[in-house]
């Protein structure tokens, strides 16, 4: 891998970490042509420390290592960004991140969707809400709704209205979802089992 540590007088680039499972930034840290070395060598990735004014490999105090997956050079080869499989919180104050948040697997729309129906079931006494009336019902009202919309999905799906047919794929994840929870799961269980056979 070819960087470029003479645009800056230190001699040191930024190296963004990155959770090679979640996408998640961990945190950012430098690192001069020999940290990058050893990095490479040993699979756990070690900076050069500004405030220490040496070389320091994460994790080499806590445990809290990072385990080298990846690593990508920008366009200028000036930054680089590193894919990890961190072994516990990144951050010296105990969080997953040094921005404080979790490390959890995120997927868009589809996360926020999950909360609120987690909400719903919490709240299930809201009758305003279809989505409590549902864990009101109970898991056997919940799973109907799933094999329903399912059919409606299977029929739409032989015919040649797109609309009809992403929506009905629509009604279907969105009761699927609402089933995972009543279980007491979520999506990163289901993508859990999906790599665990991919493996």
């Amino acid at each position: 891998m070819e960087a470029d540590f003479t645009k800056n007088t230190d001699g040191l680039i930024p190296a963004i970490i990155q959770d090679a499972s979640t996408k998640n930034v961990l945190m950012l840290g430098y690192m001069n042509e020999e940290a990058l070395e050893i990095t490479q060598s040993t699979g756990k990735v070690t900076f050069f420390s500004r405030s220490k004014q040496r070389l320091w490999t994460k994790g080499e105090e806590s445990g809290n290592f990072l385990h080298l997956v990846d690593i990508k050079n920008d366009c200028d080869k000036d930054t680089l960004i590193i894919k990890v499989n961190p072994k516990g919180p990144t951050c010296h104050t105990g969080t997953d991140t040094c921005w404080g948040e979790d490390n959890a697997q995120e997927y868009g729309f589809l996360s926020k969707l999950e909360d609120i129906i987690t909400s719903r079931k919490q709240n299930k006494e809201d009758e305003k809400s279809y989505v409590a009336s549902l864990f009101r019902k109970g898991i056997n009202k919940i799973a109907q709704k799933v094999g329903e919309e399912a059919v409606e999905t299977v029929i739409e799906a032989k015919d040649d209205d797109d609309s009809l047919f992403l929506n009905e794929s629509a009604d279907l994840l969105f009761h699927y979802l609402i089933l995972l929870t009543a279980k007491g799961f979520s999506l990163n269980d289901v993508v859990d089992v999906l790599e665990e056979r991919h493996k």
